[in-house]
């Protein structure tokens, strides 16, 4: 199976309070074989062995883990949803802060563990094997990532190592959940924390009504070049979060929507065919939208002469939907959903 790469598909204590914005050192350390704060798990006792299916074998977990290090861009979120700080993980390159982190994730670990070092390792060519094998980690998560059958192979040689139910890249919050519960002996947990975050979207979504029902599609422009519109397709994590909130798939996405590929791609000449209420793109340099609106092709999409979309220029809110987490999420619920509900009332949001 071939490793997709993550930026292909970004254009990336159960439940603590990481609204708030804080920041712990989660930079790469000098001495990376003693690094990291493998937090012990409270697993139940009859929790272990246990072993887990996934698209690349099976795998048997003898013990609870003590050093996880993680694959992917959500991957470590879970783990410390789970009160569990991974020794490692990758570096966060789009969306993330100076630490190569996210804002949520620093603000878990610092209720976790103030004192905690976390290895970052660039996984932009690749899975890092070799570093990951200086950690010496006994569990290696990575169920929503794009690890090839060669690189999970190689993992294994290092520690158990757990890789995605489906396809790469496509795993939800909930399966994630699910996965990294069973690895960690914390079922019960697992079915905590989904049960309560589920809760506080409902909750939200609650809010702005003016969004249910509303057809909503995510789609990208390359700057560089107008003659295409690329668009999320029904696997990406992307749409679905948006059908989470109560949207709709517009039937475009639907028929575009073939073998499982995260996307498509339509002529910019099919511009009048992205017909959604609403549409989400990302804004990657200044002036954008005004070009997008200005182009004589793109400047038909039905949404966007409309003034009904979100220009995200935000990459860090873009995140915490584009890889949702339960430590995302509550970022995306107050920080995102408001700029939804300004789109559906055709008051474009950024």
């Amino acid at each position: 199976m071939t490793r997709l790469s993550r930026r292909s598909f970004v254009g990336a204590v159960a439940l603590a309070p990481v609204v708030a914005l804080g920041a712990c050192s989660t930079g790469p350390s000098e001495d990376t074989a003693a690094a990291g704060s493998g937090a012990s798990t409270s697993a139940a006792a009859d929790a272990f062995p246990v072993t887990i299916e996934h698209a690349l074998g099976e795998t048997t977990i003898e013990k609870a883990p003590t050093k996880i290090a993680t694959v992917g861009w959500s991957d470590q979120d879970v783990v410390a949803s789970f009160g569990v700080v991974p020794v490692g993980a990758p570096a966060i390159t789009w969306g993330g802060n100076k630490d190569k982190s996210t804002d949520w994730f620093d603000t878990a670990v610092d209720e976790i563990d103030p004192d905690a070092e976390i290895v970052r390792y660039d996984d932009a060519d690749g899975v890092p094997v070799d570093e990951i094998a200086k950690l010496a980690p006994d569990l290696v998560l990575g169920v929503n990532s794009g690890m090839s059958q060669d690189e999970y192979d190689k993992l294994t040689k290092i520690a158990p190592t757990v890789a995605y139910p489906g396809a790469p890249w496509g795993t939800s919050w909930e399966d994630s959940v699910e996965l990294v519960g069973k690895a960690l002996g914390q079922e019960d947990k697992a079915t905590q924390i989904t049960d309560d975050l589920n809760a506080d979207i409902d909750e939200a979504v609650a809010k702005y009504p003016e969004i249910k029902g509303k057809s909503a599609a995510w789609i990208w422009f390359t700057p560089t070049d107008l003659s295409t519109i690329g668009v999320y397709a029904s696997t990406d994590l992307r749409p679905q979060m948006l059908e989470r909130f109560g949207m709709t798939e517009p039937d475009f996405v639907t028929k575009g929507s073939k073998d499982g590929a995260f996307s498509f791609e339509l002529s910019s000449e099919r511009s009048t065919d992205v017909d959604a209420d609403l549409v989400v793109f990302y804004v990657e340099e200044d002036g954008q939208v005004e070009k997008l609106k200005k182009d004589p092709l793109l400047g038909k999409i039905p949404a966007l002469k409309d003034d009904h979309y979100v220009g995200s220029a935000d990459n860090a809110t873009a995140l915490s939907m584009s890889s949702p987490t339960p430590l995302s999420l509550p970022v995306a619920l107050e920080d995102f959903l408001p700029k939804l509900a300004s789109a559906a009332e055709g008051k474009p949001a950024s």
